[in-house]
């Protein structure tokens, strides 16, 4: 990797096997993130962009390939290197949010760092902040069942960056909200990029949106190649 090189998977390959019959999902796929940019893999439901975005993340085993990020070849690490390294270095953002209900918006942004065992003041302070940043500060003490969809995945935005990550992976972070709410949150990835050089990989649906990052993909038949807007 060069030293602008935040992510390299190489030769990705994953199958699913039911009894008998295999599925093969990924087929040595290889992907080149520098740092500070954002990247879009689009694909039909089923053709295994979650399933890559989660072998980036650590949080699913390929059958074989390598992903290297911030200079740490993660498939090389034990199962609590790997949980301590998402922790510090990685984000993630989800179609379906998974704030904790029970929960206000504020502790939901917080509770990386509650679970890496920082102080409950500080944890808040710095949740406070980034309250603020994503335009919610007078949702603090709301739960997630008080808040509107586009508000829970700017609340879920929040919750990714609070450990200030090298690199957020969000799947489908819009596919459940409105054009004009969609637009919203790709603004504020926009933004959290530029201020802050967080990378970000999406995975979506939406061609409109793969278009608006600096590199966008399309995953079909197990293979990975740039994004055709005709497609």
């Amino acid at each position: 990797m060069t030293s602008n090189t935040l992510l390299h998977a190489q030769n990705i390959s994953k199958t699913f096997k039911d009894g008998e019959h295999s599925l093969s999902i990924l087929n040595d796929v290889s992907l080149h993130l520098e740092k500070a940019s954002t990247l879009a893999i689009v694909g039909a439901s089923g053709s295994g962009k979650s399933t890559l975005l989660h072998i980036l993340g650590t949080l699913e085993h390929a059958d074989s390939g390598t992903v290297e990020c911030d200079g740490k070849l993660l498939n090389t690490l034990s199962k609590s290197e790997q949980a301590s390294f998402r922790n510090k270095s990685l984000g993630f953002v989800y179609q379906f949010h998974h704030l904790l209900p029970e929960f206000s918006a504020l502790e939901n942004i917080a509770m990386p760092l509650l679970i890496a065992g920082v102080a409950k003041r500080v944890a808040l302070e710095k949740s406070s902040k980034l309250l603020i940043r994503v335009g919610l500060q007078a949702r603090a003490n709301h739960r997630p069942s008080q808040l509107s969809g586009g508000e829970r995945q700017r609340i879920a935005i929040a919750r990714a960056l609070v450990n200030d990550p090298k690199l957020v992976l969000a799947d489908e972070p819009t596919g459940n909200l409105d054009a004009q709410t969609s637009q919203m949150i790709y603004q504020l990835i926009s933004e959290i990029n530029k201020e802050t050089q967080t990378s970000f990989i999406l995975v979506t649906h939406d061609n409109e949106l793969a278009a608006k990052m600096h590199h966008s993909y399309i995953l079909k038949n197990g293979q990975l190649s740039k994004l055709n807007l005709g497609e």
